[in-house]
């Protein structure tokens, strides 16, 4: 049995009324961003990445855009310490990208730390120490007073050390657990620690809020932020950062909610890999200020690679349905959905609006690097006459009348029903020419001659069924007409002709042309089909004779 009442909330809410935030409508310009992959990432994989894989990993976010990248806890391990040094070495840094390392706030690890970052030509020295309350009385048992010296005992060392190795640096300190802090005394760290660093405007610092576990509705963390960004000394000087985890599922809402509260930066994961649920996912945030017209500043545009290095580095996989970056984020298998969708892309091709705005589709998929026919309309028992006849014009230019869509639609719902199966777009073409396309059994045509009269076209059509040939004579309004009425008087054929349609099928001289054929029967139903020949009298005759034979 489940028990709710064994737990309790373990956040605080500012002592003060924190909601400007709420007044802000959506999140405007790009933070400063930070990938945190190759270290807290890279700790929650189950098999870390290798030394070779990091490097790819690294140029993969340098190619994405990332200015500042956290590469590891060089102090924890020897394989960090190598893989921090061989950038370094390498000239593997671009000059406009930072490094940052995290090290915990204790002497010998901060030392190591220095040794490890010494030549580097920009690099963050990120510190940090736990000041929950299940974290001061739980792990460190330890006072508020002790926690807060441990803090500035850090920072101290940060500068002190910062001032004795050649190299350019900039410090970060996180309360850690800092949602699970009083955030009167977690100001209160922050505070001593900025009173230590003094930033200026050449010199500024960053105080990073980690969601290290999420306790709360992201309200109340923006809140949080809020009540932080509003009393941290040196306000003007300091870079508020966030660090989301997900636990509760809501990593980017808190991130979100947390900018418009006021912070300048977001450290993250690609697709939100880290430790138990994960970090936030900065495709996800940066997909979403791009789908409101804001510039995130980094580059997703060719999703499907950056998903390709990304899950041959890490073993991961990213899920089909994560947003914007999954296989069928895109796709609509539902009749209604890709009907909207095809009538959409018609009216944008027709208006050639300024602005992205197609049903079911947030945005445009071939900004990130996918395909209309390939991602978009995808067909299975669920789908309908829409997304059939979609991808038949885009991929093979059939422009179906829509009855005939109608019943194309049903056909391939009924073969994918059958088969358990997805029809991928060759198989949906395939299936239209077996179905609608020259059918010649049981009724054929094999001559046709005309004349024309006063009163009309005479033809003398060579027919067969099962077979056995008969020749007939028919009059009629048109040729098409005169051979219809030519079959229906030689084998007592009842129905009416309902719809005609042709189109050319290449723009050349020697291009063929399809016609499709509609004919209602005696109870009330459509037959269908469709012929292809250089000569549109031809391919008429040829579609009629389909459509009979599918009566």
């Amino acid at each position: 049995m489940m028990n709710p009442g064994k737990y309790q909330r373990q956040y605080f809410m500012p002592p003060v009324k924190c909601m400007k935030w709420a007044e802000k409508e959506y999140v405007d310009k790009a933070p400063t961003w930070c990938s945190v992959d190759l270290r807290d990432g890279n700790q929650a994989l189950v098999i870390p990445m290798s030394l070779e894989q990091k490097i790819e990993f690294f140029k993969l976010l340098v190619q994405i855009g990332f200015k500042e990248i956290e590469v590891g806890f060089p102090a924890a391990s020897e394989t960090e310490y190598e893989f921090l040094r061989t950038l370094i070495e390498q000239n593997l840094i671009p000059q406009d990208v930072t490094i940052q390392v995290l090290t915990q706030a204790r002497e010998h690890i901060i030392r190591k730390t220095f040794e490890a970052v010494k030549g580097a030509p920009k690099a963050i020295i990120h510190v940090y120490n736990s000041t929950s309350v299940a974290q001061r009385e739980q792990v460190f048992k330890k006072s508020k007073e002790e926690i807060l010296k441990i803090a500035v005992d850090g920072a101290t060392l940060l500068k002190k050390l910062a001032d004795e190795t050649e190299g350019n640096f900039q410090f970060e300190y996180s309360p850690e657990s800092f949602t699970g802090t009083e955030p009167e005394y977690a100001l209160e760290v922050c505070n001593a620690v900025l009173d230590v660093w003094k930033p200026s405007p050449d010199n500024k610092c960053i105080i990073n809020l980690p969601v290290t576990v999420e306790h709360s509705m992201p309200h109340v963390y923006a809140s949080q932020v809020e009540y932080m960004c509003d009393n941290l000394k040196y306000r003007e000087n300091v870079i508020v950062s966030l660090h989301p985890h997900n636990d509760r599922g809501c990593g980017v809402a808190d991130s979100e909610m947390g900018l418009l509260a006021g912070a300048d930066r977001i450290e993250g994961t690609l697709f939100g890999n880290g430790e138990r649920t994960g970090n936030v996912d900065i495709v996800t945030l940066g997909m979403n200020m791009y789908s409101q017209g804001v510039d995130p500043k980094l580059d997703f545009s060719d999703m499907p690679h950056i998903c390709e290095v990304y899950e041959e580095c890490t073993g991961m996989k990213v899920d089909e349905r994560s947003p914007y970056s999954g296989a069928l984020v895109f796709a609509a298998f539902s009749g209604s959905h890709q009907d909207a969708i095809a009538k959409g892309m018609h009216w944008k091709e027709e208006k050639d609006p300024q602005h992205w705005n197609v049903p079911y589709l947030p945005i445009d998929p071939t900004d990130v690097g996918r395909n209309y026919d390939a991602d978009v309309i995808r067909i299975n028992s669920q789908s309908g006459k829409g997304g059939v006849g979609y991808i038949l014009e885009t991929k093979f230019g059939l422009n179906l009348p829509p009855k005939m869509r109608e019943a194309m639609g049903y056909a391939a719902k009924a073969v994918s029903d059958h088969k358990h199966k997805e029809l991928h777009p060759d198989e949906i073409f395939d299936l239209f020419k077996t179905t609608f396309e020259n059918v010649t059994e049981p009724y054929s045509i094999n001559e046709v001659h005309f004349q024309q009269t006063q009163d009309g076209i005479v033809t003398r059509v060579t027919s067969s069924f099962r077979g056995k040939k008969t020749v007939t004579e028919a009059k009629g309004n048109g040729r098409l007409d005169a051979v219809s009425n030519a079959l229906k008087k030689a084998y007592e054929l009842k129905y009416s002709l309902e719809t005609y349609q042709e189109h050319a099928l290449e723009r050349s001289s020697s291009s063929k042309a399809i016609a499709y054929v509609g004919i209602r029967k005696p109870d009330g139903t459509l037959s269908w089909g469709a012929g292809v020949d250089p000569d549109i009298i031809h391919a008429s005759i040829d579609a009629l004779v389909t459509a009979i034979n599918n009566r």
